[in-house]
């Protein structure tokens, strides 16, 4: 099996110009992290490294192999229907269940919602096989405007208060499905 290349991922990464009266807003050292012309939307620190993957978007607190946290996530297009019944709870619980991480200890479900969105996440302590250390992973389900959405959060329980601040910044900065016509002026469809 042979490992695909940089250059043949699907995601192309375009720098552009906003227009002066653009609408994109973001708090103060971070920047806007937007995929699937707004499928997907949330801030994250400026400073942060951004590595494409093949099916998502790997977020590093430094840029590799100094890195010692990494947030990821990817998201689905679903099609129309009614999807307010989905059992998010139960999925999540399913994810944590099924990790090959063998989790030691796991902390409550959070969920909430914003505007069509429904989110549940939770988190789970184990131990890193590779270093003999213990780590955090945070795993958060989304679903709204038919799209679905995957984030995970894996970090050293050393560096906790660190980087937990990061993690609450994606969350609560967490769009779905509002989808933008011209990424130069950041207003969603339709216009």
């Amino acid at each position: 099996m042979s490992k695909r290349k940089k250059h043949d991922l699907k995601w192309i990464k375009e720098t552009l110009e906003l227009e002066e009266n653009h609408n994109w807003q973001s708090q103060p050292g971070t920047r806007i992290f937007v995929a699937g012309r707004g499928a997907l939307r949330f801030d994250i620190p400026d400073n942060w490294h951004f590595e494409p993957q093949e099916n998502s978007f790997c977020f590093l607190d430094r840029k590799p192999p100094k890195d010692d946290c990494r947030l990821e996530a990817s998201f689905n297009l679903l099609p129309p229907g009614n999807w307010a019944a989905f059992p998010l709870v139960d999925l999540l619980k399913k994810v944590v269940k099924d990790d090959t991480r063998q989790p030691i200890e796991q902390d409550e479900i959070h969920q909430f919602k914003r505007q069509t969105a429904r989110v549940v996440w939770t988190q789970f302590k184990f131990i890193d096989p590779q270093e003999n250390r213990p780590a955090y992973s945070r795993i958060a389900l989304g679903l709204g405007s038919n799209v679905q959405c995957l984030i995970t959060f894996d970090y050293w329980v050393d560096d906790a208060e660190r980087v937990t601040p990061v993690w609450d910044l994606v969350m609560s900065t967490l769009v779905l499905g509002l989808f933008i016509r011209d990424p130069r002026t950041g207003f969603a469809l339709p216009d």
